[in-house]
């Protein structure tokens, strides 16, 4: 599968799943942190329901 394909389902996800519509912050070190936090909380989702359903 090609890559480019793979992550588009991921922003496709955050942006109409989560409601992530644009980026709020100003400069390149604050948009890297909201991407990073953004990232981060939607991996943790993601580990949160795997681990979910590995329980039942």
């Amino acid at each position: 599968m090609n890559r480019s394909i793979q992550a588009e389902g991921t922003f496709g996800v955050m942006k109409y799943d989560r409601w992530y519509k644009k980026i709020v912050r100003r400069g390149i070190d604050s948009v890297r942190l909201e991407l990073f936090l953004v990232s981060t909380g939607f991996n943790l989702y993601k580990y949160h329901n795997k681990k979910k359903r590995m329980i039942q």
